[in-house]
């Protein structure tokens, strides 16, 4: 329970958190356009806005920002999807929290304790900071090769 209050207070960005995005049952929702359609895969293009972007005086400031990303969907039911259809995207709170521990939570956590354990034995900051770094490699490898797994259990869905 306090591993989820930290998640989604310290860890999920605020366009995750926007009214637009997310409903009152915990699910995060994006409206997208098909973009195309393969045999277990639906890409679905979707305008990622942060808070500002929906601001009426938005086009007048420069903070404003809007991101377009491609989102895959899998295993869904295509019957009668067409490239080009208004679909809703979502997933759970959870899963985008889960998600972004994966991506930048543990990486952290990883490369801080390695620059911490190589800067206590060697005490030279230059090497520390490299094998920080280089600590990240397997980690990213070993992601890469769990992505198929990984997307079994932080999927999109289409509503």
């Amino acid at each position: 329970m306090l591993d989820a209050v930290f998640i989604r207070f310290f860890i999920v960005p605020l366009h995750l958190l926007s009214r637009d995005s997310i409903s009152m049952n915990n699910k995060i929702r994006h409206e997208g356009i098909i973009d195309s359609i393969e045999r277990e895969c639906v890409h679905v293009r979707i305008l990622q806005t942060s808070a500002c972007a929906s601001c009426k005086v938005a086009g007048y400031c420069n903070a404003a920002e809007a991101k377009e990303k491609i989102v895959d969907v899998y295993h869904t039911d295509f019957s009668g999807l067409k490239v080009g259809d208004s679909v809703v995207v979502s997933t759970s709170g959870d899963v985008a929290a889960r998600a972004l521990l994966w991506a930048f939570g543990f990486p952290f956590i990883l490369m801080v304790l390695v620059l911490v354990l190589v800067l206590w034995q060697t005490g030279n900051e230059g090497i520390a900071a490299v094998c920080g770094l280089l600590a990240l490699v397997p980690y990213y490898g070993l992601l890469f090769l769990l992505r198929h797994r990984m997307r079994r259990q932080m999927a999109f869905v289409l509503e």
